[in-house]
């Protein structure tokens, strides 16, 4: 989905106007396009309510709990932004838009705020990138004078594409009045100023191609297997197994077939006689010749078993305690991570 933000910081540049333009344009195109309204004049949202029903639909956002939102099959979003846009608020809009149409007016004072803003958009990392194009449209310009040809060569020495002016005529006033735009009257009564709309509607249109829209008629590619330049390697057998996962049986010699034998599963453990489990295992010296520390009996506690691997935790019931003290001091010594939990 397309985003064009149209930016500058310094008021009364012909935002609005061009911003309506843009999302005309896309109307007539067949486009389902959303003209956002990000000014706190709200000058194209007015504009949007005094449109005919029977003109090409021009969706505004969508009020979802307290929050604007992009209408649902929306495939072009238009956004008018306000006056003054810089820092954080700057940064925000660069990251949600693609195209940056930035109007400019003829005077000194425009191009020097212009190019402010300009500096600032190819500090962030989706201009540099290219990520996010930005280029400069002159407006409200009288093609008689030199005009033109300074603001080209200003943006020129900026490294920002110049798509041409475009006159101060009163159709622009007489239609935005209506809800309309040049676009949306007949050809032959505003001829000269389509022809000032012909180069930058040839930069937007390539711009402004969908995904969905370039690739729905051609056919689905299987991807084949391309034949490769390198010697093909030969087959790797696969690496044993570990001892412990063989069985303890004896292992059959090998033979010249290709697959590798099954697997036998592992033999299982004896289990042990009751003499064995009767049998009191030994005490590690080292174990042995630790002092046993002193338990302190208190109100209302649970003493936690020794913590071995992962084996579960589990509380002492209190009418045992008095049989674990006895055999607390026939068992080894209580290691020192043993610890007294308050409950």
């Amino acid at each position: 989905m397309p985003v064009i933000a149209v930016v500058n910081r310094k008021g009364g540049s012909g935002k609005s106007t061009l911003a309506a333009h843009l999302a005309a344009w896309c109307a007539h195109q067949g486009s389902a396009v959303m003209l956002g309204d990000v000014d706190r004049q709200q000058s194209t949202r007015s504009w949007l309510r005094k449109r005919s029903e029977a003109l090409p639909a021009i969706a505004p956002w969508t009020v979802d709990q307290n929050i604007l939102r992009v209408p649902t099959g929306i495939t072009h979003v238009v956004l008018d932004t306000p006056g003054g846009l810089h820092g954080f608020d700057l940064a925000r809009m660069v990251m949600f838009a693609d195209i940056i149409l930035m109007p400019v007016c003829g005077s000194a004072f425009d191009r020097e705020s212009a190019a402010d803003c300009h500096a600032e958009l190819m500090a962030l990392p989706r201009v540099a990138t290219g990520r996010c194009k930005v280029a400069c449209i002159g407006m409200r310009i009288d093609t008689r004078t030199r005009t033109p040809q300074v603001l080209k060569d200003w943006a020129t020495g900026l490294g920002m594409p110049f798509l041409g002016v475009l006159r101060e005529s009163q159709a622009y006033v007489q239609c935005l009045e209506r809800g309309m735009t040049l676009f949306d009257l007949s050809p032959d009564r505003v001829s000269t100023d389509l022809r000032q709309w012909e180069p930058i509607l040839g930069w937007l249109e390539p711009q402004l191609a969908t995904a969905p829209a370039a690739t729905s008629g051609r056919p689905a590619q299987t991807h084949a297997a391309a034949p490769s330049s390198l010697p093909a390697r030969p087959p790797v057998a696969p690496a044993p197994l570990p001892s412990r996962l063989l069985a303890a049986q004896s292992v059959a010699p090998a033979s010249p077939a290709v697959h590798p034998s099954p697997i036998t599963a592992p033999a299982a453990r004896p289990a042990p006689s009751p003499q064995a489990r009767e049998t009191p295992v030994p005490v590690p010296r080292m174990l042995a010749s630790r002092p046993q520390p002193a338990v302190t009996r208190l109100n209302n506690t649970r003493v936690l078993d020794r913590v071995t691997g992962n084996a579960p935790l589990r509380t002492t019931p209190a009418p045992m305690r008095a049989v674990e003290t006895t055999q607390a001091q026939e068992a080894p010594p209580i290691p020192s991570f043993l610890k007294l939990v308050k409950c």
